[in-house]
């Protein structure tokens, strides 16, 4: 972590660190008590802060927190230093040691949306940025996740600050199992596990091999794995060794050593625990400021119950799509903070210009659940924007069609005509068709259950309209516009409100980068202004507001 660098307006290098556009020309010893003045003074966070009072009036402001003015403001009489803040940076928002173990120099992670929204070239982007970042692996056959570890490797060589996604899927167990294998063997240094609702050998075969010990006998991973949960029981399985039935399988297998498996009771499955709270795509539509503090607590339990050398880190996700928001994550105990929603709009986004356009229009009630595909029969439902697309509408009809007919046959007329027609946009025969040849090449196991159980056929064939909805999203597909699935929290909306009016609301200049390094920038103005009122700075609403601006 680079503490003392900072980060300046681009083409703008300001002395001393700070942002220019956020400041004016200030007296070098002078307080200031209120108005703009107060406000430019508590946005220079760079910088130490006096804060003092009056003598005549009990007036409470701020004054250079230098040597000099302390001097000089004792020299005059006139006012009393009540305390000195030190200088404030976005790098020092969360747990140092996460920025450590990590070799980032921001607390920031760009999460992994799935179909390959998160692309290799925004992983790329937030590495190079000494952000992080997950590739989204979610819903991609293996030679796709194949192709996209090869190029992140090519791409950022000896970085360790970038990972790949790995999702539980229950109706493709395999493919899970040959997406971790993927993973361990080329090395991919950290694997983002997401929709786990138990521990399986693919996850924690991932979490093992390759644990050692170091010269001084401490253990060492070289495979991190950040765990993204929304429930305390899933939470307590990955903040706990791995299960002793687990590993003996994987031995057995041939998939970890003996020795991987003994060290392996000495950690946590998981090394990083993002809590996930109201966030796009599947998501328990937890509040994050009551599930936080719960997992945090819980983290702690753990950690002295095993005996932990180095506890596991607790981030935050869900929601976060304004200063403010991260702001309070960071003062909830967060070590890092993870976006998902808001990276959809960036330029390095596999998201068509028309996707990017319609999450640009959206506000913080445009987005609802719909049924997932990866979990259909199970009722698994995830959040999706609303606006400007029939999707969630068509896809509960879908499932109501699957909760109430036993197969494709035993569908009303009626009803099977007006899905042809208005959902599936053919007809089911023809339908099953391009169905069939897809799951031939990705799964043919699929279509053996589905010959035995008339039910799995009706499931794969909805399932087909439920995927594809996501990938016309992604290529611009404009006959499709209507069935369009795109992910997002209500997070979104948040983002749109804040960056309107400001550079940030141009989509030419929303780079992941830009995104994360405005969020962070303007987390630190938020803390520090939270910071002053509570030492009894009177400070205007507008100190509690960043704009978006270009930074480097």
């Amino acid at each position: 972590m680079v503490a003392e660098s900072v980060l300046t307006e681009s083409g703008a290098p300001t002395p001393g660190g700070g942002i220019a556009a956020a400041t004016g020309p200030i007296d070098p010893w002078a307080p200031d008590f209120a108005g703009d003045a107060l406000v430019r003074r508590a946005h220079r966070i760079r910088e130490a802060a006096h804060i003092v009072r009056e003598r005549s009036t009990g007036r409470t402001g701020l004054a250079p927190g230098s040597e000099s003015a302390r001097t000089r403001l004792a020299a005059e009489g006139l006012h009393q230093v009540l305390g000195t803040l030190p200088p404030l940076y976005p790098e020092w928002l969360g747990d140092p040691s996460f920025c450590t173990a990590h070799g980032v120099r921001f607390p920031y992670v760009g999460g992994e949306m799935a179909n390959g929204i998160a692309t290799t070239r925004m992983v790329i982007a937030l590495a190079r940025a000494d952000l992080m970042g997950f590739f989204g692996a979610g819903g991609l056959d293996h030679r796709s996740v194949e192709r996209a570890v090869a190029d992140l490797a090519a791409g950022l060589g000896d970085r360790r600050n970038w990972g790949v996604n790995l999702i539980h899927s229950p109706q493709e167990p395999e493919l899970e199992e040959r997406v971790a294998g993927l993973l361990v063997t080329r090395h991919v240094p950290v694997v983002s596990a997401s929709a786990f609702m138990a521990l399986t050998p693919a996850v924690v075969r991932c979490a093992v091999a390759g644990l050692a010990t170091d010269p001084s006998g401490v253990i060492v991973r070289r495979t991190r794995v950040f765990a993204k949960v929304s429930r305390p029981e899933v939470a307590e399985q990955f903040l706990s060794p791995a299960p002793p039935a687990v590993l003996r399988v994987l031995v057995e297998r041939g998939e970890i050593t003996e020795r991987e498996a003994d060290l392996a009771a000495h950690v946590p499955v998981a090394e990083d625990l993002t809590v996930e709270a109201d966030s796009g795509g599947h998501t328990d539509n937890r509040p994050l400021g009551v599930l936080l503090p719960v997992l945090v607590a819980l983290r702690t339990e753990l950690a002295a119950r095993y005996g932990y050398r180095v506890p596991p880190r607790v981030g935050a996700a869900g929601g976060l799509g304004t200063p403010e928001a991260l702001a309070s994550a960071f003062a909830m105990g967060a070590a890092y903070v993870v976006t998902g929603s808001v990276n959809q709009v960036a330029l390095e986004a596999g998201l068509s210009d028309e996707g990017k356009g319609l999450l640009g229009q959206a506000d913080v009630a445009d987005v609802t659940m719909a049924p997932a595909s990866d979990m259909f029969e199970l009722g698994v439902k995830l959040q999706v924007l609303r606006r400007g697309t029939m999707f969630p509408a068509r896809a509960h009809q879908l499932y109501e069609v699957y909760r109430t007919c036993e197969s494709l046959e035993t569908i009303p007329d009626d009803v099977r005509a007006r899905l042809e027609r208005d959902v599936l946009g053919g007809t089911v025969d023809e339908l099953w068709s391009s169905t069939r040849q897809y799951w031939q090449d990705r799964d043919p196991g699929q279509l053996h259950r589905a010959e035995r159980d008339p039910k799995h056929r009706m499931a794969l064939l909805f399932r087909s309209y439920l995927g594809q909805s996501s990938r016309w999203a992604i290529t611009g597909h404009s006959a499709r516009r209507t069935d369009y699935q795109i992910w997002c929290g209500p997070a979104m909306g948040a983002f749109n409100r804040w960056t309107k009016g400001s550079f940030l609301e141009l989509p030419e200049n929303r780079s992941a980068v830009q995104i994360a390094l405005n969020l962070l920038e303007g987390a630190a103005v938020v803390t520090r202004a939270q910071q002053l009122r509570t030492h009894g700075v009177p400070l205007p609403a507008a100190a509690f507001s960043y704009r978006p601006r270009p930074l480097a």
